[in-house]
């Protein structure tokens, strides 16, 4: 009988330390936390933009990209008209992609805001973090992102949105290299990638004079 308890114990005990690890890895931005079976099936590989969708992103910063200052306010309906599934999952519902589930290499440009094209992060300060989510160590301005407590799935971290439209970007870690030592992981699913060379003259400059 005691030998029974003692193994029973022991189960809890193991049971206990693998939730409790796991727990971190979801900390530390190393896994993502659970999602439900719709997200999972709506969550496909997502590849840089094809030419019809850099076309119109292209257009929308014609004459600049927008003030973060002037926001977007629509309502649920509107979203889901403006954006695909994945894109609601992660901007409006608080989701995460899959590690791994979109393109993560290093190509020279910007990322603008899915929801509303608001600049938000430049290919110079993006690093391979290992961790399977595109990484950056700063944001292009503190004026384009915004930061709230999330105390979720028991634990503490810091969400990342958008502060144009308020769409849910990812997480920031004090682990990130110099010179901030921040890592901002974010999702594929709320990121779109314009080449520099393709930016208009007008969000050229305004890139340009965010660096001085």
């Amino acid at each position: 009988m005691q030998s029974r308890y003692s193994k029973r114990a022991i189960t809890y005990i193991v049971l206990g330390l693998g939730i409790g690890f796991w727990a971190l890895l979801i900390q530390f931005g190393v896994v993502p936390p659970p999602a439900s079976p719709i997200a999972l099936a709506a969550n496909t590989e997502r590849p840089l933009l094809s030419q019809a969708e850099l076309t119109d992103v292209i257009a929308a910063i014609e004459d600049g990209f927008p003030d973060p200052h002037d926001k977007v306010e629509l309502s649920e309906a509107e979203w889901k008209e403006r954006l695909n599934p994945q894109e609601y999952y992660v901007l409006r519902e608080h989701g995460t992609d899959r590690a791994f589930s979109g393109d993560l290499s290093k190509n020279d440009g910007v990322y603008v805001c899915a929801g509303c094209n608001s600049l938000l992060f430049d290919s110079n300060t993006k690093f391979d973090s290992g961790t399977g989510w595109p990484s950056f160590y700063a944001p292009v301005s503190e004026d384009h992102i915004g930061t709230s407590r999330d105390t979720k799935f028991g634990m503490v971290r810091t969400e990342v949105h958008c502060a144009r439209c308020g769409g849910h970007l990812g997480h920031v870690f004090p682990d990130g290299p110099r010179p901030t030592g921040l890592r901002y992981c974010i999702n594929f699913a709320c990121l779109k990638f314009i080449p520099r060379d393709q930016l208009p003259d007008a969000a050229a400059s305004q890139l340009a004079e965010s660096a001085d």
